[in-house]
C-alpha cells in the first residue's frame, strides 16, 4: 500500500476499468442536463440516469467516469467539521444490463486489493440484510471471512437520491485502526465512530424510484459504482480528511498564506479555512459549467458559496480581494483531468472577482447592521433576529439568509425564518405581478415624460442608445444598478419588441466593456424595454450604450415572419378568401399561423399550400416595406388584421404581386432567403380557427435530417436493402407476428395437454375437493382455459385455479368439476376473493370464472388463500 496523490488514484481507477471493457466518459456538466429534479449534478449516477431507465441508449454497456458533485444540504456545517464539503469527485463504474453482482465484486476487491494493495484485512464490506446472493459472492468467491461481512439495514445499505435508479449496495469499509475507533470490542461497520470509513459502494440497481416514494421494476439490471476519490486518497495517503489530501491540502495551504494564519492552532480559524477551501473548489467548477451568481435556483447556491467565502475571509483579517489567488490554485490542482479549468481560467476569475468585489461593497455595512441587531435583541432579552430585520439584510445589502443565520447562530440567536419567509413571498409576488404586466412598467415610463423609443433595427443591427429609465427585478424605478436582473429603456434601438406575434429581439448591451445579455425586448406604446440578464457592472441613468442584436436569430426569425404571410396568400388561394388571420407567432425556430376555416386541410389541400409558397420562393420575389396611410394601403390591397388599431403611418409588406399586408414586424428583402418551406402540423384550436405550424432555411434542413435518420432506422431494423422497401416489409413482419402467435397458441395448447397429469398429481385432497393451483406465468388465456376444461372433464371433483402473467398483466382462471360443484365449490366466488389478494376484481359461473389482479408479487399468497376458503 504506497502513497498515492490524488491525481494518480483517479487515472488509476479510469484506467483499470478501461483494462476491463470500460468506455471512459468524461465528467458531464455540474448543471443537469433536461433534469428537473435536481438543481446540480450530486453524484456520479445522476447524469445516468436515463441510461438505467432505459430512456436513452448507453453509448456503451460498460461505462467508467470520474464525476464531479455538488451538494449543499449541509452547506452551514461545512468548515464546522472536516467531514462535510460541498465538492466532491465519484469515481464510477456502470453496467447498463451487463455484468452484475459477482463481477462488480470481484472488480472491486481486485482494484483495491492488486491495483493499490491494500491489505484484504483492512478491508469489511457491507451487505443489505436481505441480500443473501451478495453474502454468498463475498465469502465463498471473494473467500472474505464470514465475520468481515456485516449485514446493515435499507437506511445504510439501499441507495437511493431523490427520483431515478435505485436497489441494494454494497459497501467495502477500510479499517483505519483502533486509535481512531470508540473503543468498544463490537465496533464494526456501522459504527458512528471514526474507525471504519465508507471508500466504495457497489448499488445493484433493480428499481426506478418516481421521486414519490412510487418503486417499479428496471427493465434491466444494473451496476451503479460510487466511491469518493478524495476519501479514498484519505486511505492512501493516511490522512484524517478531505482538506488533508495533497491536492486539497495546497488550496488550504493558500488560505493560511494570504491570511497569515496557521491551520491546526486555531479552531475558529480552522473552520474559515476549511470553509475557503472547499468552497473555492465548489465555485470553480461551478463556474466553469456555466453557473453564474444570482438570487435564484443554482445561481443563488453559488452566490451563497461565494459570500460565505468571502465573509470567512473577513474573520480570518484578510483585508483584500482573494478568492481569484485562490482559484488559481485549484484551477492548478485539477486542470490536467479537467482542461475547461484552464481554458476557461480567466472567465472564473472575472466571475469570481465581479462577485467578490459587489460583496465587499456591502459586507462591511451590513455586518455593522447585522451586530447592531444582535445588540438590540440582546439589550431587549430576545433569543431570536426578526424576519424584517433579516430580510432588509437581504434584500438591501444582498446578505444571503443563511450568512445571516449562521452569523446569528454562532452569537446565540435564532432567526424568525417564518417572518423571513413571508416578506420574500411578499416581494416575489409583487415581482411576478410587475413581470406579468410590460403595460404597467410603460406606464410608469410614460409617468416620467418619456418620448417614445426611436427603433433602427428595420436597418441596423446595432447602435448606440442613452438611458433614459432602469426598471429593478421588482420594475421599481431606479437611478443606479450594479446588480440583479433589470429592465432599461433607451432613447433608440435596434431590438425589436415583441409585437404583431413577433417575439421580441435578444442580444447584449455593452455597458462600460461589459456585456449585458439580453433576454427579451417587450414594446407598449412606443416605449421599448430590454429585460436583461444579471448585471455585471454599475449602469446609471444617463449613460450611452451599444446596442447589439443576435443578428442570426433575427434573419431566422425574419425568414419565419415572411413564410407566415406568404402562408396566408396561399391558404386564401387555395381554400378561398374566407380565410382570414385568427392569430401568429414566429420565432426563431417555427412560424404558427391561426386562420379562419370550417374543416381540417385534406393532405391535398396542404401539399397544394406547400407547393405554391416553395414555387414563389424558388421566384425570388423582392420583398418591399413601404410606409404609407392606411387607405392608401388598403387601395393596394393590403390585408390588415381584423380589429388592430392603426395609426396614421403603416408599413405596408409587399412580395412581389403574391402578398400584401399590413405589418409592423422585421422581414426579408427577397423570397428566396427564406430557402425552403414546410408545413409541419395543421390542426384545430378552436370552433371554425385551424392552425398550422412551419419551419424554413436550416429548420427544414434539421426535419429532412430527423426524417431521414428515422427512415433509415426503420430500414436498419427491418433489414430492408432499399428504404423504399420499408412499408413493404413492414407489412411482411406483421403477417409473420400473426403467424406466429397462432403457432404460439398452438403449441400452448399442445404444452397444456401435456400438463394434465402432472397437475392432477399435485392435487391436494380438502374433504371431497382434489384442489389444484399453479402459476403458470406467461401461459396463453385461450390454452389456459382449455387446461383447465381438460382437468375438470377427466377430474370431477377438481378445483383447479391459474394465475397467468406477462409483465404487469395478471389474470386468475379457475374451473370446478361437476362433483366439487354439487359439494358446494363455486369458481365465481373463489376467485372474487383470490383476485382481492392482488388488488383486483372479477368472477363467473360455479364450474369457470376468470378475473383480474393488479400486483404480481401477491400470486404465491393468493393462490394460497384458496386452500383456506375450501377447508
Amino acid at each position: 500500500m504506497k502513497w498515492t496523490s490524488l491525481n494518480d488514484l483517479r487515472e488509476k481507477y479510469l484506467s483499470f476499468f478501461e483494462s476491463k471493457e470500460h468506455l471512459r466518459l468524461g465528467s458531464f456538466s455540474l448543471v443537469p442536463n433536461n433534469d428537473k429534479s435536481l438543481l446540480l449534478i450530486n453524484s456520479g449516477m445522476a447524469p445516468m440516469k436515463k441510461f438505467f431507465t432505459g430512456e436513452v441508449v448507453p453509448p456503451s454497456k460498460r461505462v467508467t467516469t470520474c464525476q464531479k458533485c455538488i451538494r449543499t444540504p449541509d452547506l452551514e456545517r461545512v468548515g464546522h467539521t472536516a467531514r462535510h464539503g460541498t465538492f466532491f469527485e465519484m469515481l464510477c463504474n456502470f453496467s447498463f444490463g451487463d455484468y452484475f453482482k459477482e463481477q462488480a465484486i470481484e472488480w472491486a476487491w481486485e482494484f483495491l486489493t492488486v491495483t493499490l494493495e491494500i491489505p484484504a484485512n483492512l478491508l469489511w464490506p457491507s451487505i443489505y440484510e436481505k441480500d443473501e446472493e451478495a453474502y454468498e459472492i463475498w465469502t465463498k468467491k471473494i473467500g472474505v471471512d464470514p465475520n468481515h461481512v456485516v449485514r446493515l439495514g435499507k437506511a445504510d445499505n439501499f441507495w437511493e437520491h431523490g427520483s431515478g435508479p435505485c436497489g441494494p449496495c454494497s459497501e467495502i469499509y477500510f479499517d483505519r485502526g483502533e486509535k481512531r475507533g470508540c473503543g468498544s470490542p463490537d465496533c464494526k461497520p456501522g459504527c458512528d465512530c471514526d474507525r471504519f470509513m465508507e471508500i466504495w459502494n457497489n448499488v445493484f440497481s433493480q428499481f426506478n424510484n418516481d421521486g414519490n416514494g412510487n418503486y417499479t421494476e428496471l427493465a434491466q439490471k444494473n451496476i451503479d459504482t460510487g466511491m469518493g476519490l478524495e476519501r479514498l486518497a484519505c486511505v492512501m495517503q493516511d490522512v484524517d480528511n478531505m482538506f488533508e489530501v495533497d491536492s486539497v491540502r495546497k488550496i488550504l495551504d493558500t488560505v493560511c498564506k494570504i491570511s497569515g494564519k496557521t491551520y491546526g492552532k486555531d479552531a475558529q480559524d480552522d473552520i474559515s479555512i476549511r470553509v475557503i477551501t472547499d468552497h473555492t473548489r465548489s465555485a470553480t467548477f461551478m463556474i466553469s459549467d456555466g453557473v453564474i451568481p444570482s438570487n435564484e435556483g443554482r445561481g443563488y447556491v453559488l452566490r451563497r458559496i461565494i459570500r460565505r467565502a468571502c465573509r470567512h475571509g473577513k474573520l480570518l483579517g484578510i483585508d483584500r480581494p482573494f478568492l481569484v489567488e485562490m482559484c488559481e490554485v485549484a484551477i492548478g490542482e485539477s486542470c490536467e483531468a479537467y482542461t475547461e479549468l484552464k481554458e476557461k481560467a480567466d472567465y472564473i476569475k472575472k466571475v469570481l472577482s465581479l462577485e467578490e468585489e459587489r460583496f465587499d461593497a456591502t459586507i462591511d455595512q451590513g455586518l455593522s447592521i447585522l451586530d447592531d441587531i444582535m445588540a438590540r435583541a440582546k439589550a431587549e432579552g430576545k433569543s431570536v433576529i426578526d424576519g424584517a430585520d433579516a430580510f432588509k439584510l437581504y434584500d438591501t445589502f444582498g446578505f444571503p439568509i443563511d450568512l445571516t443565520r449562521e452569523i446569528a447562530e454562532e452569537n446565540g440567536f435564532d432567526t424568525d425564518m417564518e417572518g423571513f419567509n413571508a416578506l420574500m413571498q411578499e416581494q416575489k409576488q409583487r415581482a411576478r405581478q410587475a413581470r406579468a404586466s410590460i403595460s404597467g412598467w410603460s406606464d410608469k415610463a410614460k409617468s416620467f415624460d418619456l418620448p417614445k423609443t426611436e427603433f433602427l433595427g428595420y436597418d441596423a443591427a446595432e447602435c448606440e442608445g442613452k438611458v433614459l429609465a432602469i426598471l429593478d427585478e421588482n420594475g421599481e424605478s431606479v437611478e443606479l444598478i450594479s446588480e440583479g436582473e433589470c429592465s432599461i429603456i433607451l432613447d433608440k434601438t435596434t431590438f425589436y419588441g415583441e409585437g404583431g406575434g413577433q417575439v421580441g429581439d435578444t442580444g447584449v448591451l455593452e455597458i462600460n466593456g461589459t456585456f449585458v445579455q439580453v433576454n427579451d425586448t417587450k414594446k407598449s406604446d412606443g416605449i421599448y424595454i430590454h429585460i436583461c440578464n444579471e448585471i455585471n457592472t454599475t449602469l446609471k441613468v444617463g449613460d450611452t450604450v451599444k446596442c447589439a442584436i443576435d443578428e442570426t436569430r433575427r434573419e431566422a426569425i425574419k425568414r419565419n415572419h415572411s413564410a407566415v404571410h406568404m402562408l396566408q396568400a396561399a391558404l386564401r388561394a387555395v381554400l378561398g378568401s374566407h380565410v382570414e388571420q385568427a392569430g401568429s407567432y414566429v420565432d426563431e425556430k417555427m412560424g404558427r399561423f391561426d386562420f379562419t376555416h370550417f374543416q381540417a386541410l385534406s393532405d391535398e389541400e396542404i401539399n397544394k399550400v406547400e407547393t405554391l409558397v416553395n414555387l414563389k420562393l424558388m421566384s425570388g420575389c423582392q420583398v418591399q416595406t413601404i410606409e404609407t396611410d392606411i387607405e392608401t394601403a388598403r387601395k393596394n390591397g393590403a390585408m390588415a388584421l381584423f380589429g388592430e388599431k392603426y395609426g396614421k403611418v403603416v408599413r405596408m409588406v409587399k412580395m412581389g404581386d403574391f402578398s400584401t399586408e399590413l405589418c409592423g414586424g422585421t422581414h426579408i428583402d427577397n423570397t428566396a432567403k427564406i430557402g425552403l418551406f414546410k408545413i409541419v402540423t395543421e390542426i384545430g384550436v378552436a370552433a371554425g380557427v385551424r392552425r398550422i405550424e412551419v419551419v424554413t432555411g436550416n429548420g427544414v434542413l434539421k426535419l429532412l435530417s430527423e426524417k431521414q435518420s428515422l427512415i433509415d432506422s426503420c430500414a436498419k431494423e427491418l433489414k430492408c436493402q432499399n428504404a423504399n422497401d420499408i412499408a413493404k416489409r413492414a407489412v411482411a413482419v406483421l403477417d409473420e407476428v400473426k403467424e406466429l402467435k397462432r403457432e404460439i397458441e398452438s403449441l400452448n395448447s399442445k404444452l397444456a395437454g401435456s400438463k394434465v397429469d402432472e397437475l392432477l398429481g399435485s392435487a391436494t385432497a380438502v374433504g371431497s375437493y382434489k384442489v389444484i393451483t399453479a402459476d403458470l406465468k406467461d401461459m396463453g388465456v385461450d390454452a389456459a382455459r382449455s387446461l383447465g376444461d381438460t382437468i375438470k372433464d377427466k377430474e370431477p371433483s377438481a378445483v383447479a385455479v391459474f394465475a397467468l402473467h406477462q409483465g404487469e398483466r395478471l389474470n386468475f382462471i379457475a374451473v370446478c368439476g361437476k362433483d366439487a360443484v354439487k359439494s358446494g365449490a363455486h369458481a365465481g366466488n373463489i376467485l372474487r376473493e383470490v383476485s382481492a389478494v392482488t388488488g383486483g376484481k372479477g368472477g363467473g359461473r360455479p364450474d369457470s370464472a376468470m378475473s383480474g389482479g393488479k400486483d404480481v408479487s401477491k400470486i404465491e399468497k393468493a393462490l394460497e388463500l384458496v386452500l383456506q376458503l375450501l377447508k
